[in-house]
C-alpha cells in the first residue's frame, strides 16, 4: 500500500528447536536502545475489543503496537504472526494494540473497520485512527509497522513491512523477560496463513502493487490516458506488456478509484505472480455487483482465488481486498480480465503475492 513495503524476498524458516534457538539468539536480537517514550494514543476516534487505553495505563506491561489498514495485503500476511503472539504471550504480560490507520477514504468508516476486524479475526484491542493522529504521534510512515514498547514505556524496537518474524519475536521475548515474565523465552510460534493471509510466493513475484486511481496510477495502457474526474469510454490496447493494465467500457476515474458507469466494463492486467488480488467494492452500499474473471481468455479453473469459483464468477459487495487468482506451480505470466455485469463497481488497486 502507499508507504507499504513491497519487497520480493524470501525469509528464512523459523527456528523451533531449543538448540537452534540458543545458537541463533545472540544474532537474532539486536541491541535494544531506547527510541523514546511511547506516544499518546488519545487521537483514536474509537476503540474496538476494549475500553480506551492510554500510554500511562500500559506502564508495567510490554506493548506491541501494530499499524494496519484492512485492505493492505502486506499487513494481512503479517497478521497471523501478530495474532499468534497476542495469544501466546498474553499470560506473560504482553498487550497487543492494532492501530487502524486508513489508506483509502472508505477505510475511515467505523462500521467498515468494525466489520473487517470481525471478519479477519482481529481479537486484540484496536485503536481506530481514522484521522491519522496516532500515526503522526508515532512518526509512522508505513503499513504494516510494528513497535515494541518495554514495561517502562520506552520504544525499543521498530520494524516495517513483512518478514523478520523471528527477530521480532526474539525482541518481544527479551522485553518480557526484562519485565520479569516467566517462561516467555523458548520456541517461536509457527503459523500458516490461509487465503490472502498466506505468505507470498516471493520467488515468482514479479508484479508490484498497482493503483487504479489517477493520483497514484502506474502502468496504465489504455489509449489517450485518463480523462480525470469525468466519464469516458475506454478501450483496451491491442497488446499489454507485463505489469501494464487497461480499462474498457464507460468509467469515471477519480484520484482513488475507477467507477464503472455502465454494465459490461472490464479491467485487464498482464501480471506474473502466484496470487492476484483487487481492492474494490460496490458504490451503493448493500447493492451487489456480479463479475466474471478470465485468465488468458478462459475460466480460471484450479487457479481461482478464494473469492470466485472455478468458472470465475464472483459478487462484489463490501469494500475490501478480494482474492481472485491463486496459481499452482509452475507460476507463469498471465493475462487477467475482470468484467462487471452491472454499473456501480469501484476498483482501487491490484496487489500480488
Amino acid at each position: 500500500m502507499s508507504g507499504s513495503i513491497w519487497a520480493p524476498r524470501r525469509r528464512d524458516v523459523l527456528l523451533t528447536s531449543a538448540a537452534a534457538v540458543a545458537a541463533a539468539s545472540a544474532q537474532a536480537v539486536p541491541l535494544l536502545r531506547s527510541q523514546g517514550s511511547m506516544p499518546s494514543l488519545d487521537g483514536a476516534v474509537a476503540w474496538l475489543n476494549t475500553r480506551p487505553l492510554t500510554a500511562a495505563q500500559l506502564r508495567g506491561r510490554v506493548v506491541l503496537v501494530d499499524f494496519w489498514t484492512y485492505t493492505c495485503i502486506n499487513w494481512q500476511r503479517t497478521f497471523p504472526h501478530v495474532r499468534a503472539w497476542a495469544g501466546k504471550y498474553a499470560d506473560q504480560g504482553l498487550v497487543v494494540i492494532g492501530v487502524h490507520s486508513p489508506e483509502f477514504s472508505f477505510e475511515k468508516d467505523l462500521g467498515r473497520v468494525r466489520d473487517a476486524t470481525a471478519r479477519l479475526g482481529v481479537n486484540y484491542p484496536v485503536a481506530v485512527d481514522s484521522e491519522h493522529a496516532v500515526w503522526r504521534a508515532f512518526g509512522n510512515d508505513a503499513w504494516p509497522a510494528l513497535y515494541l514498547i518495554d514495561a517502562q514505556g520506552r520504544i525499543r524496537y521498530r520494524h516495517t513491512g513483512e518478514g523478520e518474524y523471528e527477530r521480532s519475536e526474539r525482541v518481544l521475548q527479551q522485553l518480557l523477560v526484562e519485565a520479569g515474565a516467566k517462561g516467555a523465552s523458548g520456541e517461536l510460534v509457527r503459523v500458516e496463513g490461509k487465503g490472502s493471509l498466506a505468505e507470498a510466493d516471493w520467488t515468482n513475484l514479479r508484479s508490484p502493487e498497482t493503483y487504479i486511481g489517477h493520483a497514484r496510477a502506474d502502468g496504465f495502457a489504455s489509449p489517450d490516458g485518463f480523462a480525470r474526474g469525468r466519464t469516458r469510454a475506454y478501450v483496451e490496447p491491442e497488446r499489454l506488456r507485463l505489469n501494464t493494465w487497461a480499462l474498457a467500457g464507460e468509467w469515471n476515474v477519480g484520484p482513488e478509484a475507477a467507477a464503472l458507469e455502465q454494465g459490461g466494463g472490464r479491467v485487464v492486467h498482464r501480471f506474473h505472480a502466484r496470487d492476484l488480488h483487487m481492492v474494490m467494492g460496490s458504490a451503493v452500499r448493500g447493492k451487489a455487483v456480479p463479475f466474471r474473471v478470465l485468465l488468458d481468455g478462459q475460466p480460471p479453473g484450479d487457479a481461482h482465488g478464494a473469492d470466485i469459483d472455478p468458472q470465475g464468477r464472483g459478487v462484489l459487495a463490501e469494500h475490501r481486498l478480494y482474492q481472485l487468482v491463486r496459481q499452482s506451480r509452475p507460476v507463469r505470466e498471465r493475462r487477467f480480465e475482470i468484467e462487471f455485469r452491472q454499473p456501480g463497481a469501484e476498483a482501487f488497486a491490484f496487489t500480488f503475492g
